[in-house]
């Protein structure tokens, strides 16, 4: 293993509130069992990640996602700490966040250096689909349309169906009903989408869909480093989602790919981005080509699956870096498993069939399982996950409408318009202004 500078802690920061992200308590046990003092923010202290034994002390998070709310509540977890530390954010509205605020931070956090807007921009669905174009990287055909007018007749022109996304996800107010993504089946489903814009609190934009083939889906996380060389990082496939088809990873395979492999390195060179990130990409199958989908400026929540032969991944290589200590040569582990159990579990009931299943473990020897939540040295997270699931299914199951009446359910309240989106952003032409907020965002990854 790495020398790693245990006298600087960690500090993990989600403003997603979301009980469930494996993600962050993958980071905790990377950075805990290397020996160093890990804090994070979490939505509740009896949140399952705050449960691991890895973890020094879980802190609340603000009481709302405006950057001065964040930024006191950093401040004052900094004080707590009582000496800087290495920040990670855990999800895009803190990646943000903690790019917008790398500045009146400095001192208290160690954070990656780059434009304060990057992540931001790159997180933009609109502004990718942009940047994409320029770099010549190939991504579904996207249109913003003007008017709901113009959505019905772009949806028709595209061919259905089509892929609507908001292009800023993270201005989606928890109880508007909206998703990040939707597939649109009719060019009137799409007009009626464009009405919920002023709702959404960012453009609509329609995207041509490219259909979910095998071995089709991809990812690559990598850390870049100052110096813009990317330290640490692999292309993993998509074994199985949750839901079926268009979700999260259920299971993920470390596999070598090198068309994935280079988009992704001449992407973070042309951009000059620095820290963790993870890009999802999905074959077209009439080309052959790789199509850049999405750009999180943070860990993925499977970032685990590449952990090399001496323990090193992503996180471990950021406070390395940020640190002063060297980043050793990665050692990849190709073939490595990542598994998120009871999503797993949930998608090979509901569409594996048994051909499948004999092909997923096809493939060789496998040189490690990790799972998401289950850890022999710290099982009780994944107790508490469970036990959090069952009570959440139970309610559920207790408040599904009687068949029939479904029709009958009033539509969700419309909720207050979402706050200004960040001053000094690339789309609105302004200065740089810390009382401008961030809403939270309620999606997974």
């Amino acid at each position: 293993m790495p020398a790693f500078d245990t006298r600087v802690p960690a500090l993990l920061l989600r403003l997603d509130p979301n009980p469930f992200h494996h993600g962050t308590l993958g980071a905790i046990r990377s950075l805990g069992r290397a020996g160093i003092e890990v804090h994070a923010v979490v939505e509740s202290l009896h949140s399952p990640v705050a449960f691991s034994r890895h973890l020094h002390r879980a802190h609340r998070a603000p009481e709302d996602a405006s950057l001065p709310s964040v930024l006191r509540t950093l401040r004052q977890i900094a004080d707590e700490i009582g000496r800087p530390a290495v920040l990670i954010p855990m999800d895009d509205l803190s990646a943000i966040a903690a790019a917008r605020l790398a500045e009146p931070l400095a001192g208290r956090y160690l954070l990656p250096g780059q434009p304060p807007a990057l992540p931001e921009s790159v997180a933009d669905k609109a502004e990718l689909a942009k940047i994409c174009a320029s770099l010549e990287i190939p991504h579904p055909v996207t249109v913003v349309p003007d008017s709901a007018c113009h959505a019905t007749s772009v949806a028709r022109d595209l061919g259905l169906p089509v892929i609507a996304k908001w292009s800023r996800p993270w201005l989606l107010p928890q109880a508007s009903g909206l998703r990040s993504a939707l597939l649109v089946r009719s060019p009137q489903q799409a007009g009626e989408l464009y009405g919920h814009l002023e709702r959404a609190g960012s453009r609509l934009l329609l995207q041509s869909y490219l259909p979910e083939s095998p071995s089709g889906d991809w990812f690559f996380h990598g850390y870049a480093a100052g110096t813009g060389a990317c330290l640490v990082g692999g292309s993993g496939r998509k074994e199985h989602a949750w839901p079926v088809g268009a979700g999260l990873t259920a299971m993920g395979r470390w596999l070598p790919n090198p068309e994935v492999e280079r988009t992704a390195g001449r992407l973070i060179a042309a951009l000059g981005y620095r820290g963790i990130f993870d890009l999802d990409f999905r074959l077209e199958p009439l080309t052959g080509r790789y199509h850049l989908l999405d750009f999180n400026p943070r860990p993925g929540a499977q970032f685990r699956l590449f952990t090399d032969a001496q323990g090193l991944d992503v996180v471990r290589a950021l406070h390395l870096d940020l640190t002063g200590r060297p980043v050793p040569p990665s050692v990849a582990a190709p073939g490595r498993l990542f598994v998120v159990e009871h999503y797993w579990l949930l998608s090979l009931l509901a569409s594996l069939s048994a051909q499948r299943r004999r092909r997923a473990g096809s493939e060789g020897r496998v040189p490690g399982i990790e799972a998401a939540w289950f850890a022999a040295d710290d099982p009780l997270p994944f107790l508490a996950m469970a036990a959090g699931c069952l009570r959440r299914g139970v309610v559920k199951g207790l408040s599904l409408p009687i068949r029939g009446e479904r029709s009958k359910l009033p539509l969700p309240r419309r909720s207050p318009r979402p706050e200004p989106r960040p001053s000094g952003s690339p789309h609105d032409g302004s200065g740089d202004d810390n009382s401008a907020s961030l809403t939270r965002v309620t999606t997974e990854k």
